[in-house]
């Protein structure tokens, strides 16, 4: 065993609304490499030997999002773009080093925009110091992408769709085998918005790791 760790975890914009929304409490990462054969304890075996074997119950995830430095009436701080929140920053020299280095990010800014906004950092590029969000991995385990349950899409924090169905829709739904489950279609909507397109028909084994917010 190991202690337990920090590591940054991205989440797209809608996903971050879904966790402070309080409805996604899971998240699904392709396994690298994919397993060759199939083990007869495919999360003891496959975990150890995958790249995401990083997850662990117990670890911390600081969460990576877009941000952008902007000042206010108030002082300097962080704004995210996921939901329009302003966190202000710590009034220390450290803090505004930090604050400024993020406020020349791309050494420009838009000339569209107002002087005291900066430019959007990409989630990729977030600073630790600038994350709002850190969640306790609570569950890990390895299975096909297909095989995740209703609930279990539910909580990857999609919303089904109640609109009624096109013929296509539907017969490629049934031929899925997720058409009964409107959060497991939603959820291979939102992964192949994702991952690209027949994304969810590849069913690759993922990483499901659940988790809890800490710092709510």
């Amino acid at each position: 065993s190991r202690a337990m760790s920090e590591r940054s975890i991205i989440f797209a914009a809608a996903m971050v609304r879904a966790i402070l929304a309080g409805r996604k409490t899971q998240t699904r990462r392709v396994l690298k490499p994919q397993p060759v054969h199939v083990a007869a304890d495919m999360n003891r075996s496959v975990l150890a030997g995958a790249d995401n074997h990083r997850y662990r119950v117990g670890d911390t995830l600081w969460v990576r999002e877009a941000c952008r430095a902007e000042s206010t009436s108030d002082g300097d701080g962080v704004r995210y773009p996921a939901d329009g929140a302003w966190r202000i920053i710590e009034n220390n020299e450290d803090a505004s080093r930090a604050w400024l280095a993020l406020d020349s990010y791309a050494a420009s800014r838009d000339p569209h925009n107002r002087s005291n906004i900066g430019a959007t950092v990409p989630s990729i590029h977030m600073p630790r110091w600038a994350s709002r969000i850190t969640l306790r991995v609570t569950a890990v385990r390895v299975e096909r992408l297909q095989d995740i349950s209703e609930v279990d899409a539910e909580a990857e924090g999609v919303v089904a769709t109640q609109e009624p169905p096109t013929a296509a829709a539907l017969m490629t739904a049934v031929g899925r085998g997720v058409w009964f489950r409107p959060h497991v279609s939603a959820f291979a909507n939102l992964w192949n918005h994702l991952h690209g397109h027949g994304a969810w028909d590849k069913n690759p084994w993922v990483v499901a790791v659940s988790f809890e917010r800490i710092d709510a």
